[in-house]
């Protein structure tokens, strides 16, 4: 396939005919020309390119030259491709302003001509919904149908995820009376805190905590269940049961009521420091891996990094730290309070500590080939002086003081696809900055997705509870 019938291919997206796309860019790439040699480029027959430019014409891609032969000339293609989705953009809203009509013209008819409309059978039910899609409209439909009680038994990582589709919903069953009921699986306060820092303004549930592994469902009005198939997230991407068997919806809520009176209010959550965790997830970090630390106080971030660099230090491997929140004599003097011996680790090249100007945004720029460049470089020397390997930290405040949310979330993502260097990187994140970024969620998402693992540390001023999940 030549460009020109790869872009002919591409310009046929913007609602153009395969015949019509190639005149177009004929036109294009012949500036004003006769009709045969507009034919001659683009390889339609002549007979069609006098039937398509009439089309063309009308849609403002092309115009008429007077004069003998008659000629013509193309709009130029900026110009063309906005008319184009303008095009596109008023044929779907006329599409979806005819379709409400008829939705309602059949509304008015079936209530015309049915007194009780039965979507379900009142005997018993079961459906697997199979899709994300489907997952989620049932999930909307239950809370939406929802007349006296929802319970809902989830994690709270799940539960987070699903706010901005679910908060809405769930606010207007609250505004109806209808008493919900939330059981979460936690293992840290993040993101329970976000969840009622969330909620509590919009809709205030009732959310009781547990630390065990848990089944995740909804029950609504002790009528109608919507169960998980598995409990591994990221839960719409697994099959779901929907059921309105009795037994088995009964059966649920008891399992439910024996969990709510055993869990514990939201509020008394542990938040002791148990530093011992932080050092076993790093001790069984291997090379390659790539983790995203999200952390709440500068203590957990030093009690999880320096912990990091420490044991790579002592196992013969070289340590990088960039840091962007603290300065260079912060990072410095906040390792030897740790107990690590940085003027010997960098006399001898095992340790650096780098600015995030030195790595991340070099003379106010970004770039990615320049950062993952740099990684490169630094794994090479480590080697090339006798370590056994390299593990590295990057603090990514600096993203969002430039704001280079898009250029980061790339950049994450390009990382993780092409980490085959056998070095560990752990990126740290403050959760303030996450949480006052625009569109919190999405972002956290995409950031997830581009790590292998998350960690998330304390709500207090040590390490609080940690939280280990797979992305």
């Amino acid at each position: 396939m030549t460009y020109f019938d790869r872009d002919a291919v591409m310009l046929c997206g913007f609602g153009l005919t395969p015949n019509q796309a190639k005149v177009y860019l004929a036109i294009v790439q012949l500036g004003i020309a006769p009709v045969g040699r507009v034919s001659k480029v683009s390889k339609v027959r002549r007979e069609d390119v006098y039937r398509i430019l009439p089309k063309l014409e009308r849609m403002g891609l092309t115009e008429k030259i007077l004069g003998t032969p008659a000629k013509v000339r193309a709009t130029p293609l900026e110009d063309a491709l906005s008319i184009l989705i303008k095009r596109e953009k008023d044929q779907a809203e006329k599409k979806i302003s005819t379709l409400m009509t008829k939705k309602d013209e059949l509304l008015k008819h079936v209530k015309a001509n049915n007194k009780k409309i039965r979507f379900e059978d009142e005997e018993t039910q079961f459906a697997l919904l199979s899709t994300g899609d489907a997952i989620l409209n049932r999930l909307i439909a239950v809370i939406k149908n929802a007349r006296k009680e929802i319970n809902v038994v989830t994690s709270a990582g799940e539960f987070y995820h699903f706010l901005p589709v679910v908060a809405e919903p769930l606010e207007k069953a609250v505004k109806k009376r209808v008493k919900v009921r939330v059981i979460l699986e936690v293992q840290d306060r993040y993101p329970l805190k976000e969840i009622e820092n969330y909620l509590s303004p919009r809709a205030p549930l009732d959310i009781k905590c547990v630390y065990q592994s848990l089944s995740h469902y909804v029950i609504v009005d002790y009528a109608q269940a919507l169960i998980a198939t598995s409990p591994e997230p990221p839960l719409g991407e697994h099959p779901h049961l929907w059921t309105s068997n009795k037994s088995f919806v009964g059966l649920m809520q008891e399992n439910f009521e024996g969990l709510w009176h055993s869990s514990l209010n939201s509020q008394s959550i542990e938040t002791e420091a148990i530093p011992d965790k932080a050092v076993h997830f790093v001790e069984t970090l291997k090379p390659s891996d790539h983790i995203i630390f999200v952390y709440q106080s500068e203590e957990a971030k030093h009690n999880v990094l320096f912990n990091y660099i420490r044991l790579g230090l002592e196992n013969g491997e070289a340590g990088v730290y960039v840091t962007s929140s603290e300065g260079l004599s912060e990072i410095r003097d906040g390792m030897k309070q740790f107990g690590i011996p940085v003027d010997k680790y960098e006399r001898t090249g095992a340790l650096r500590v780098l600015r995030h100007d030195e790595v991340y945004i070099i003379d106010g720029k970004f770039d990615i080939p320049t950062t993952i460049g740099m990684w490169n470089k630094l794994y090479n020397e480590a080697v090339a002086k006798g370590f056994k390997g390299l593990r590295v930290t990057g603090e990514m405040t600096c993203f969002f003081k430039h704001d280079l949310l898009q250029e980061l979330v790339e950049y994450e993502t390009a990382l993780h696809k092409i980490l085959d260097l056998p070095m560990i990187g752990i990126c740290a994140y403050n959760a303030e900055d996450l949480t006052k970024a625009f569109n919190p969620i999405n972002l956290y998402n995409e950031l997830v997705k581009a790590h292998g693992t998350v960690l998330f540390a304390g709500i207090d001023n040590k390490l609080g509870k940690i939280e280990i999940r797979k992305a």
